[in-house]
């Protein structure tokens, strides 16, 4: 547990403990129920990426170098169910490389370096468990919008490669909220369902490890 620099202990201590509080059944039903809110991330997605006729193919900028924090127990365990079947050689593949770069951001972080790492389920620009992929790996990349009770409409942008490409191309509307608000009630139900509080914040690298070691 030496690299978790960002996991709460206890957190690794709950996900060691879900299973046996969640017979297999209720927690795929939950699952199931996670992977329809994703199936209509990825419908909204797929038409403002149409409008601006992109497409993620892979690039120098690639987001899978970037840091990107998970904050559902959902989320690690659905991807979890598929990487537990994944071929033993590629799954030890997988954790050799998560391991690695939990070892470098450690370092970089207790050297106030910034860092950048190739996401240890990438293979040739492509994601290996790409289908289970969490939510904001499934919403990055084009312009969004997000409303919060009270506030202003918070617009965000889309990557550099978007940029290069659809910077003449008139906005298309992606509101991410209706995603945010579905995957957060289903997360607290959840919760409730097992008796425990609190969220995590993991990066895939994080969640690799935590998987290998039995979690």
């Amino acid at each position: 547990m030496a690299y978790f620099k960002n996991v709460n202990y206890s957190i690794l201590i709950v996900l060691e403990m879900i299973p046996n509080y969640m017979d297999d059944r209720r927690l795929a039903s939950f699952l199931s129920r996670l992977q329809d809110i994703f199936a209509a991330m990825d419908l909204e997605y797929g038409r403002a990426a149409a409008h601006y006729q992109f497409e993620c193919d892979g690039c120098a900028d690639s987001c899978c170098l970037t840091r990107f924090y998970h904050h559902t127990y959902l989320e690690y365990f659905y991807l979890r169910r598929s990487f537990e079947k994944l071929d033993p050689r590629e799954k030890n593949d997988i954790l050799v490389k998560a391991e690695e770069v939990c070892r470098e951001t450690a370092k970089a972080d207790e050297n106030d370096m910034p860092v950048r790492l190739m996401c240890p389920l990438n293979y040739d620009s492509l994601c290996s468990l790409y289908p289970f992929r969490p939510m904001i790996c499934r919403m990055h990349g084009i312009p969004h919008e997000l409303h919060k009770p009270g506030q202003a409409v918070i617009n965000g942008p889309g990557c550099a490669t978007f940029d290069e490409r659809c910077a003449d191309k008139g906005y298309f509307k992606f509101d991410r909220t209706p995603f945010y608000v579905a995957l957060a009630k289903l997360e607290n139900e959840f919760k409730q369902a097992v008796g425990i509080e609190g969220r995590i914040k993991m990066t895939i690298a994080e969640m690799i490890k935590c998987m290998g070691q039995g979690a």
